[in-house]
């Protein structure tokens, strides 16, 4: 049996019977992170880490490829002390995950939120405008999304859906309590376009790599591609650009959101005269927050690829 598309342009998806058995084994380790405190899963991540950083070769060049290429001057101690709180960081994520939605709740929130901007952002976010909010895969984004929600700011994300239709599913349930709703990245143009048109609010990851025919920036030091489509979401239906990012700032579940820039096209400035100056312009602003927290990036995903000769000659 196969899934069909849903009312957001979901693409086919697989529901087959080893589906529903990596659903269920999902569930139950789900479970069982719920069922233990966030102070023991946080024991547990660092062991896991530990044999990441050491044992276990997942990525492991890709790891240290992207940190050598982007911090030469590092020493291998440096290296391993980031690839290992890298790796904390990440199944600390999933862990927070778990337990965000029966610990947060609209009287508690500010237990687990420091918002140094709040003003500034709540503002910017709540306009009579479409808004288009950026961040990367740094900190813990969708708990970003999660807090969001609670307030009532509903957004609309896209992402290519997950093969497996039941934790498809399952996490696109633990979205929508976040008030964030999901488009299929296949097809999605005219859905974008019809949401900034009533004056919605669409969220991005920035730092997914484009093809050769992107638009070709620095991103922490060298060329990456970046998809045009999130300047000109901005440069053609004047809605704002908000860059946020969500840092852990030590314990478990316990994160600053801050609001890194705003680009108004109400309020020109040089940034916003082009699609090429505007993806420099969110570039830099995720490149000063993951140069401040590195270990809270996501190293292991293949953000750096080889540039075409075109963009080689243009860079020489």
């Amino acid at each position: 049996m196969s899934g069909t598309n849903s009312e957001h342009g979901r693409a086919t998806q697989s529901y087959l019977f080893r589906d529903w058995v990596a659903y269920i084994c999902l569930r139950v380790v789900m479970s069982a992170i719920q069922s233990i405190s966030l102070e023991r899963c946080d024991r547990l991540c660092r062991l896991l880490a530990y044999a990441f950083a050491n044992w276990i070769p997942i990525r492991k060049e890709l790891l240290e490829k992207n940190l050598t290429m982007i911090f030469p001057t590092w020493s291998a101690e440096k290296r391993y002390d980031t690839k290992f709180k890298m790796w904390h960081h990440l199944f600390l994520m999933c862990c927070e995950i778990a337990h965000a939605a029966r610990k947060i709740q609209r009287e508690n929130w500010h237990e687990f939120f420091h918002i140094p901007k709040r003003e500034e952002l709540i503002r910017a976010l709540l306009q009579e405008r479409p808004v288009v909010i950026v961040s990367g895969h740094f900190g813990n984004f969708e708990l970003a999304s999660f807090l969001t929600g609670l307030f009532g700011i509903d957004s609309t994300t896209i992402a290519r859906p997950l093969d497996n239709g039941y934790v498809h599913d399952y996490f696109m349930g633990f979205r929508a309590m976040g008030g964030q709703h999901f488009l299929s990245n296949e097809g999605s143009s005219l859905r974008v376009q019809s949401l900034l048109e009533r004056g919605g609010r669409l969220a991005l990851l920035a730092d997914q790599h484009a093809g050769d025919k992107g638009c070709w920036v620095e991103f922490l030091g060298q060329p990456a591609s970046c998809h045009k489509a999130l300047a000109l979401f901005t440069l053609s239906s004047g809605a704002p650009m908000v860059v946020c990012a969500n840092v852990r700032t030590g314990q478990p579940l316990r994160f600053s959101l801050q609001l890194l820039g705003v680009a108004d096209p109400q309020q020109p400035g040089e940034h916003l005269s082009s699609v090429s100056s505007m993806t420099r312009w969110y570039n830099e602003c995720l490149e000063r927050v993951i140069l401040e927290h590195p270990e809270q990036y996501w190293w292991v995903h293949r953000r750096w690829r080889e540039p075409p000769a075109k963009q080689r000659r243009r860079a020489a």
